[in-house]
C-alpha cells in the first residue's frame, strides 16, 4: 500500500458488544476511552451494550428497589475513576469518588431524586450508588470515542462467528465481546429442588439462597415463626425488609435504639454455621493506612507448581495477618505493648503455625510483648466466635449473643482498635496473591473450591464485609422487641410433621415455623447457570469450566469460567479466544478484582480494566496502525 493510498483507504467500523451492562462495564469503558487516543488510530467503533437492567447500575444497583437497602461500604470507600494509586499503563483520568461527587455535583442530583445526601463516613442507601453510577455512565459514553447504543433485553446467544442474538431476535455481528454478566442466576440443586418440593407438599414456604432484593416475601405471614439460615448481608436486607419495609420504625432514647412494631412482621429465628452476625464494618479510618505489598504471602514463597492449601498457603496467610496486626499494634499503640517491635518481628518471622513447638514459643512471645489478651489476634477465635461453647438454656445463649454484638459494635468504632484496621487491608492483599495463583493454576480444583472460595471467601466476608453498625444496632433493637431471636451456631433444617424444625448442637430445644429461608447467595457454579447465552457456550465448548471433583471422588459442582491472565476466554478444548473476554465473579482469577474499588488504594478491578481495555483498542486498530506499532 501506497502513502498516498494510506489517507484514502479506511477500514470498516468495528464493533464491540457488552454482554451486561454493570460497574465493571462501565469502569472498562472509562478505561477504553482514556487510552484510545494512543491505541485505537482513528477508527471508527460502535459499542453495544446488552443487558435487560440499566446501562451503569446493572441489576444490582438500579433504581427501581427499597430505598431502605444501604450499602456496606461507606460514601468515601466507592470510586469508579482511577488516582494517582493505581498502576496500570493506561493514562489517569481523575474523576470524583462518591463522597466527592455527593457533596457537588451529585447533591442536585440527589435532591431532584428525593434522596438525603450522605457524610463520607455514612453507609448510604444503594438508590444513591445508583444515582452516581447513572451519572458516571453518562461521563463515560459522553467521552468516548465511539457510538454506544443499549439495548435493555438479554443477550440468548454467542454463535460460532461471533454474532450475539438477543431476545428480540435482533443479530449483532462482533468483533470483538466481552461478557461481563456480573452475579449469575444459577438453577437449583439438587437439594434445594428436593426442599421446594417438599414444602409445596407440604403447604410450606421455603425460600431458597438468592437475592433478596429480588425474592417475594409475601409467603412469610406476620407474627408467624420463621426459621432463617444465614446471617450475613443476604440477612441483613431480609431483617429491614421484613420490618420497616413493612411499616415499623425507630426511634433513640439516650442512646438506646428501640423498634416500633408494625404488627405485619414475622419473627425470626436467625443461625447459621458461626451462629453470629457479621463484624460491623469499622466505623473509623486512619490516615496513611492502606493495604501493603504481602510480607510472607508471596509469589517467590509460592514458588511454581501445584501447592497444597492447608501445608503450603494456609500458614502463610496466619502469618500475614498476624504480622498486620501486631505491626500495627507495637506502631500506634506502643503503650500497649512490651519489649522491641524488631524483636517481636523476628519471633514471628520464624514461627512456623504448622509446628506445634514454634507454635508454643510464639504464644509465650505473644503472652510477653502483648498483655492484654483482647490485643492479640487468635484467627481461630476470630473465625468462630461460639467454637466449644455450649448453653444451658437459649435465654442463656442470646444474653451471650447480644452482649458479644454489643462489643463488637464497641470495638469497631473504635480506633484504639486500629490492629483490625490492619487486618481488614491484610485480607485485600491476601486476595490478590491468592487471585494470581488460582490464574496460574496453582491451585487443586479442591483446594479452590473448599478453602478459597468457601473457607477463605466465609472469614474474609465476616471480618470485612459485614454490615453498617447502624445495622447491628437495630438487630439488638428488633431482638428487644421480640421480632429476631439468635438460633445457634451449627444450625440444622429438617422437615418433620409438616413443619420445618431448626435445631443448634450448642442451643438447647428446638424451633418449629412453617417457613424456612435460605438468607445467602447461591454458590457460584457456572454449570449450573440459568443464562442462556452462557449454557449454549458452555454446551458447544465455546466456553471452558472445569466440573469440579475431590480427591475421593465427590463432585463439588461446576467452577468458573476459565480466561487466560489477559481475561480471554479459554474454549473446551484449551484454545485462547482471541477476540472474547470475560469479566467477573464466575471468571477464574477475579479474586479481589470484583467489587467497587477504594479511592487511592490502586484497586485490582482499575489494572484488570485498563489492561483488558487497552488490549480491545490494540485489537480494533486499524491493520496499518498495528503494522506500523509491530514495525517500531
Amino acid at each position: 500500500m501506497t502513502v498516498a493510498s494510506l489517507h484514502t483507504w479506511k477500514e470498516p467500523a468495528a464493533t464491540v458488544v457488552f454482554v451486561g451492562g454493570g460497574p465493571r462495564t462501565a469502569g472498562l469503558l472509562e478505561r477504553f476511552a482514556a487510552s484510545a487516543g494512543e491505541l485505537l488510530g482513528g477508527r471508527r467503533v460502535e459499542i453495544h451494550v446488552v443487558d435487560p437492567f440499566p446501562a451503569g447500575g446493572g441489576r444490582i444497583w438500579r433504581r427501581e428497589q427499597s430505598r431502605l437497602l444501604w450499602m456496606n461500604s461507606m460514601t468515601s470507600d466507592v470510586t469508579i475513576f482511577t488516582d494517582e494509586s493505581v498502576e496500570c499503563d493506561g493514562p489517569i483520568v481523575p474523576g470524583p469518588d462518591l463522597a466527592a461527587w455527593v457533596a457537588g455535583e451529585g447533591a442536585v442530583i440527589l435532591e431532584k431524586a428525593g434522596l438525603e445526601p450522605p457524610g463520607p463516613l455514612d453507609f448510604p442507601p444503594r438508590l444513591v450508588q445508583a444515582e452516581y453510577l447513572a451519572w458516571v455512565w453518562e461521563r463515560v459514553v459522553r467521552d468516548l470515542p465511539a457510538t454506544v447504543v443499549t439495548h435493555p433485553e438479554r443477550a440468548v446467544e454467542l454463535t460460532a462467528d461471533q454474532r450475539v442474538i438477543l431476545a428480540s431476535g435482533r443479530e449483532i455481528a462482533a468483533d470483538a465481546v466481552v461478557l461481563a454478566l456480573g452475579y449469575l442466576d444459577r438453577l437449583p440443586t439438587a437439594s434445594e429442588s428436593a426442599w421446594a418440593a417438599q414444602a409445596a407438599d407440604a403447604g410450606l414456604t421455603y425460600i431458597p439462597p438468592g437475592y433478596t432484593a429480588d425474592v417475594d416475601l409475601d409467603g412469610l405471614w406476620p407474627r408467624a415463626p420463621v426459621i432463617v439460615r444465614g446471617f450475613g448481608q443476604a440477612f441483613v436486607d431480609l431483617m429491614v425488609l421484613l420490618t420497616e419495609g413493612r411499616g415499623g420504625w425507630y426511634d433513640e432514647c439516650k442512646g438506646l435504639l428501640s423498634y416500633h412494631p408494625s404488627g405485619d412482621e414475622p419473627i425470626l429465628y436467625v443461625g447459621s454455621r458461626r451462629g453470629v452476625p457479621y463484624h460491623s464494618k469499622l466505623g473509623y479510618t486512619v490516615p496513611g493506612t492502606k493495604p501493603v505489598p504481602t510480607r510472607y504471602l508471596t509469589k517467590e514463597a509460592l514458588g511454581e507448581g501445584l501447592l497444597d492449601f492447608d501445608r503450603d498457603v494456609a500458614p502463610l496467610i496466619e502469618k500475614e495477618l498476624a504480622y498486620a496486626h501486631y505491626r500495627q499494634l507495637f506502631a500506634a499503640h506502643p503503650e500497649r505493648t512490651r519489649g522491641s517491635w524488631d524483636d517481636f518481628a523476628e519471633a514471628l518471622d520464624r514461627w512456623s503455625p504448622s509446628r506445634a513447638a514454634r507454635s508454643t514459643a510464639f504464644r509465650a512471645v505473644v503472652a510477653a510483648g502483648v498483655p492484654d489478651p483482647e490485643d492479640r489476634f487468635v484467627r481461630g477465635e476470630v473465625d468462630r466466635p461460639l467454637a466449644g461453647r455450649l448453653f444451658e438454656d437459649r435465654e442463656g445463649f442470646e444474653r451471650f449473643l447480644t452482649e458479644l454484638v454489643e462489643n463488637d459494635l464497641l470495638r469497631r468504632a473504635d480506633p484504639a482498635y486500629s490492629a483490625d484496621l490492619a487486618v481488614f487491608n491484610a485480607l485485600l492483599s491476601i486476595y490478590s496473591v491468592l487471585s494470581r495463583a488460582i490464574t496460574d493454576g496453582q491451585l487443586s480444583d479442591e483446594d479452590r473450591v473448599r478453602r478459597v472460595e468457601s473457607e477463605w471467601h466465609g472469614f474474609f466476608s465476616f471480618v470485612a464485609s459485614g454490615p453498617p453498625p447502624r445495622r447491628l444496632e437495630e438487630l439488638l433493637a428488633l431482638h428487644r422487641a421480640g421480632i429476631v431471636r439468635f438460633a445457634g451456631p451449627e444450625l440444622d433444617v429438617a422437615i418433620d410433621n409438616d413443619q420445618f424444625v431448626a435445631t443448634s448442637p450448642a442451643v438447647p430445644g428446638e424451633i418449629r415455623a412453617r417457613a424456612f429461608v435460605e438468607a445467602r447467595l447461591p454458590r457460584p457454579d457456572v454449570l449450573a447457570a440459568a443464562d442462556p447465552l452462557l449454557r449454549g457456550l458452555l454446551d458447544s465448548g465455546g466456553l471452558a469450566a472445569d466440573e469440579l471433583f475431590a480427591a475421593d471422588g465427590t463432585s463439588l459442582g461446576g467452577g468458573q469460567l476459565k480466561a487466560d491472565s489477559r481475561c480471554r476466554a479459554i474454549r473446551a478444548d484449551g484454545s485462547t479466544h482471541e477476540t472474547l473476554f470475560l469479566l467477573g465473579p464466575s471468571v477464574s482469577g477475579s479474586a479481589g478484582s470484583s467489587g467497587f474499588s477504594r479511592p487511592h488504594f490502586n484497586g485490582p478491578g482499575f489494572r484488570q480494566n485498563d489492561a483488558v481495555a487497552r488490549d480491545l483498542l490494540t485489537l480494533l486498530a486499524p491493520t496499518v496502525r498495528k503494522e506500523e506499532r509491530h514495525a517500531s
